[in-house]
């Protein structure tokens, strides 16, 4: 617990221990006197310890007591020879099922930069697990579910007529949605009757659900030329928010049956120990969100499916919500038997008015 070695940012150094300022705080507790009174000092002392190695360039002493160490230039090219004489070799490890949950754009919207981000990175994770053995499954839970849906078949039918006997073929798919959104701002009437259209289409209407499928092909194939153009592996499979609509209701009555909901002005919620907002699980209104998908989800990733792992790369701007998915998925007990759900996060992609690109408002 006391040694921690990790690779340094701070160039030209390779590693970084921070073990002295440990050391030095873990001595004072147990009343250690010395004449090394600060971390720096107890870190220059081990440096002047360490015998020579031919594998180490340097060390030094940085920040408040953090031991830099840098590589020698022979160390470093011999492992790179043997990498182009031998190949990499993969570690020795604990065979796993991975889920990993990376790309997911939404359905009617251009593929923003933030989702080309994960897109890359997790196809990259997918790569390094395979190498190690690991059984990856790639999920694509693209937003092809809610409201926006309704606005948009709305606009569907108002445009194309025909569209009873036709399915409509929108090519210019990001101009429509404008368009649509656009309405949705600003007329009462038809904001009603988008309401209504996605009613419609949750409730199994067959014309709606035709449309929403025409939708979701016109964009998915947009996202597979992108795919392709990337190199992204061709297993990466849809499966969307949409696939889980059925599932939620089960596992309201689960978490119910457990205990572990609350009601909260006629929502249903699930309160997480340590922080302040819950997860709302059913709105007063009856309907679903984000939180109530990504429960089902998780839930058929480890009872379902049997996965060991599930990864999910996405922007850091969602770390909170993870946090309460995951917490809440510990509680139900769908994580026990060891299995680890990671959100892998990374940084949010802004403009140059310092936020974030969104796509929402077209």
């Amino acid at each position: 617990k006391i040694v921690g070695l990790r690779r340094s940012a701070r160039k030209p150094s390779h590693f970084q221990l921070d073990f002295a300022l440990k050391l030095n705080s873990a001595l004072k507790k147990h009343g250690v006197s010395g004449d090394l009174k600060s971390p720096q000092q107890l870190a220059q002392h081990v440096i002047s310890l360490l015998p020579a190695d031919s594998r180490i360039s340097g060390y030094e002493v940085s920040g408040p007591g953090f031991i830099m160490v840098t590589m020698s230039t022979e160390c470093l090219s011999g492992l790179l020879q043997h990498i182009l004489e031998n190949g990499i070799e993969a570690p020795a490890s604990v065979k796993s099922r991975v889920a990993v949950d990376y790309s997911s754009p939404n359905i009617a919207k251009d593929m923003h930069v933030g989702h080309l981000r994960s897109t890359i990175i997790g196809d990259a994770i997918c790569r390094v697990l395979e190498f190690c053995g690991d059984e990856v499954e790639r999920i694509n839970h693209v937003g092809d579910w809610g409201t926006q849906f309704g606005m948009l078949i709305a606009h569907l039918k108002e445009t194309f007529p025909d569209f009873e006997t036709q399915t409509p073929e929108v090519q210019e798919l990001t101009e429509f949605y404008k368009a649509a959104k656009k309405r949705f701002s600003e007329e009462e009437g038809f904001k009603t009757v988008a309401h209504k259209e996605v009613v419609a289409l949750q409730g199994g209407d067959e014309t709606n659900r035709r449309l929403w499928r025409s939708l979701c092909k016109v964009s998915e194939n947009m996202f597979l030329d992108i795919y392709k153009r990337l190199g992204i592996s061709e297993k990466l499979q849809v499966k969307g928010e949409s696939f889980y609509q059925d599932r939620i209701g089960p596992v309201i009555d689960e978490l119910e049956s457990k205990g572990l909901l609350v009601d909260d002005d006629g929502m249903k919620c699930m309160k997480i120990e340590g922080q302040k907002v819950p997860l709302i699980v059913r709105k007063s209104d009856g309907g679903f969100g984000y939180d109530s998908t990504d429960l089902a989800a998780i839930r058929y990733r480890f009872v379902e499916q049997g996965f060991d792992r599930a990864i999910y790369v996405v922007d850091a701007g969602q770390a909170l919500h993870f946090d309460l998915v995951f917490a809440a998925a510990e509680k139900a007990g769908w994580t026990k038997g060891g299995k680890v759900a990671e959100h892998c996060k990374f940084g949010l992609v802004c403009g140059e008015d310092g936020k974030r690109y969104r796509t929402r408002d077209g």
